[in-house]
């Protein structure tokens, strides 16, 4: 531990190690949440051992045991993954590989491999986040990445950590503008430049095409942002923003899902729908989820385009893309408050919503019956007389209901009536088939978050919901939220009304200031989320589309895009020239020199071309001036001499030159 308090006094060759070794736990940091557990573990204490050996001198471990144990790790990484192809895998084994390589440097060539497979490594966190606040934490990281760089390019004295720090900063900041020009001005294509194979582990976030007992409440969870929604003009109130997304229509016990094998349609044309009421006109920006739907709000004519995709509509007015959506997509759609889906529907065709699996739930069967009985044939008064079961019978909303039977839909209505929204959804949709209604699930979100900073509402996994949807013969498809009859909070304040919600980090005193919309840290935080959202609509999603509009709208300005480029790289040029010029600065001590000679020739004293301090000295000491003025010239110049003609030490000499100049100001 002594050496610790003494790492200014380590020899170069171990100052050089640490700095790597803190520049590689820099890069692999960000990548412990998604690692396997015993890979961030290995990873560790693998970079505590290097750190050991080089504070105490040892020697490192011979490659026969670095091979077996690289390919231990390999084989660990697997058998966690299922494979070695893929974003997951490669990302483990390039962070097992980086520790174990430092381990077996012996040689400069190594500390340049180490350097660039941190550089590489670190480009791949942005395979898992692209967020401004990855991107900052990224240019810290790329900042002592070029440190460690220049340190490995001084084959003597090296400067301060401090100097090298501000020499990498500034190679940083000449940089960025460059790439900032390219970054506006070069073609854009649409997607990436690569493909990446499709990931076995978390490849998918989300709503899916089934649902079961809990698989709402496990999305709700999770705090990621599923979409943003700007609004054209104010938004609908919180009760009003139904988010469509999959509608499950078979059951088979368990779970409810989509119907497979329908025909898709391009358009809605071969849908009856009426929309009515003045429109609410929105742009969506969906996070990529790895799934193909389409969020819409309700109600949504199905008339979308996305950029670089096609999009289809389905019989059950579900909007989706023909492919999965693995990167950021925005699109442009209005919401009807009256509408009437399908009025006219065949009655032969309903036949599918009115399905439900024989030997299950025989007592919500019966109770469906007596419904249908009571109300006679009036459709309404049976949905009616069923809303008022869910909202007078004691039924509980919460995240962690009890675990379902055989019969889950039995002892969800009879025994435990504790549930999250898919056993209300779910059990809403079978009691309504029972009772002859057509009816099916729907799953999406429900209300959002409104950000006062930037005016665009936040839906977050969440706000993950499902309700109904039943048929009236002559109204058409209706929306029926059971949830709502028993948890009103949740559809009228949103989800974090209707129950209790963690702690930010796990602060308990961070929870009100969160619910407190006017508190410091709510201010901080729509501050910090406007900030990452424009991060993301002007850089992640700078398009060819976008492109196209600033180039012509610079073109409006410089008469064309080309005469755009030229004044942008004409202005970039001419601040790099301005930038480098300033670098080139003239060397202190010749500065100083000069400067020295000009109060000299105040004095009659006109140094020779190739007169030295030295004899420079004896005319000095001839002057009639103060006494403490000619000591300072007397000491400028055998400091100058020392500093143009001995063997110093970097920090020696970054003294004597302030010394030089300190003086310099004293002989005037």
């Amino acid at each position: 531990m002594k050496a610790l308090g003494r790492l200014g006094e380590l020899t170069r060759d171990k100052q050089d190690t640490l700095l790597l070794v803190g520049a590689a736990l820099l890069v692999i940091a960000p990548h412990f949440g998604h690692l396997p557990w015993w890979a961030s573990a290995a990873i560790c204490v693998t970079l505590l051992w290097r750190t050991l050996l080089t504070l105490r001198g040892r020697r490192l471990p011979p490659v026969w045991l670095l091979l077996p144990v690289a390919l231990l790790a390999m084989a660990g990484v697997a058998q966690s993954y299922g494979t070695l192809l893929g974003r997951d895998p490669g990302v483990a084994m390039l962070a097992l590989l980086l520790a174990f390589k430092l381990l077996e440097m012996h040689a400069k060539r190594d500390l340049y491999v180490v350097l660039f497979l941190s550089f590489f490594l670190m480009l791949t966190n942005f395979f898992y986040t692209q967020s401004i606040f990855a991107g900052l934490a990224m240019a810290v990281t790329l900042v002592v990445l070029l440190t460690a760089q220049i340190t490995f390019q001084y084959t003597g004295t090296v400067p301060p950590l401090r100097r090298r720090l501000r020499a990498a900063a500034g190679l940083f900041a000449l940089a960025a503008p460059l790439a900032a020009v390219l970054f506006v001005v070069f073609p854009r294509i649409q997607g990436p430049l690569w493909g990446l194979p499709g990931d076995a582990h978390g490849a998918h976030t989300g709503i899916s095409d089934t649902m079961a007992p809990g698989t709402m409440a496990n999305i709700a969870m999770s705090e990621e942002v599923a979409f943003r929604v700007r609004f054209d003009g104010a938004a609908p109130g919180q009760e009003r923003l139904y988010w469509r997304g999959v509608v499950l229509s078979h059951y088979d016990g368990r779970t409810w899902s989509r119907i497979g094998g329908r025909l898709y349609r391009r358009d809605g044309d071969a849908m009856t729908l009426r929309v009515g009421g003045a429109p609410a006109p929105y742009e969506l920006t969906l996070e990529p989820s790895g799934r193909r739907y389409l969020f819409t709000l309700e109600l949504t004519p199905p008339a979308l385009a996305v950029p670089g995709e096609r999009v289809g509509v389905s019989d059950e007015l579900e909007s989706f893309t023909l492919r999965p959506l693995m990167q950021r997509v925005r699109y442009r759609a209005q919401a009807y408050p009256d509408y009437a889906v399908q009025p006219a529907l065949d009655p032969a065709l309903t036949g599918k919503w009115l399905e439900l699996p024989p030997g299950f739930n025989p007592a919500t069967r019966e109770l469906g019956r007596m419904l249908r009985t009571r109300a006679g044939k009036a459709d309404r008064d049976v949905i009616d007389t069923a809303l008022k079961v869910f909202r007078t019978q004691g039924f509980i909303y919460t995240l962690q209901p009890p675990l379902l039977g055989h019969h889950a839909v039995d002892e969800f209505l009879f025994r435990t009536r504790q549930g999250f929204c898919e056993h209300y959804a779910g059990a809403f949709v079978f009691l309504m088939r029972a009772a002859g209604i057509p009816a099916r699930v729907v799953t999406g979100y429900q209300g959002g978050e409104l950000n006062p900073v930037d005016r665009y509402l936040t839906v977050r996994q969440s706000d993950a919901h499902a309700w109904a949807e039943v048929w009236l013969d002559g109204i058409g498809w209706q929306r029926v939220d059971p949830t709502a009859a028993v948890a009103p909070d949740r559809v009228r304040l949103g989800i974090g009304q209707a129950l209790p919600q963690p702690a930010p980090f796990g602060l308990a005193g961070l929870a009100a200031l969160q619910s407190d919309k006017d508190s410091w840290f709510s201010r901080l935080r729509f501050h910090a989320n406007a900030a990452n959202n424009a991060w993301n609509q002007w850089v992640l999603d700078y398009n060819p589309e976008r492109q196209r509009n600033f180039l012509t709208a610079l073109s409006t300005t410089f008469g064309s895009w080309r005469s755009a480029a030229a004044a942008l790289a004409i202005g970039l040029l001419g601040w790099l020239w301005y930038a480098v010029r300033r670098q080139r600065r003239r060397d202190p001590v010749q500065d100083a020199w000069e400067r020295f000679g000009a109060i000299l020739a105040r004095h009659g004293v006109r140094p020779a071309p190739d007169e030295g301090p030295h004899s420079l000295l004896r005319r000095v000491r001839a002057l009639s001036l103060p006494e403490h003025k000619k000591a300072a010239m007397a000491e400028f110049l055998e400091l100058y001499g020392a500093l143009r003609y001995r063997a110093l030490d970097f920090e020696e000499r970054t003294r004597s030159a302030r010394r030089l100049v300190k003086l310099l100001s004293l002989s005037r």
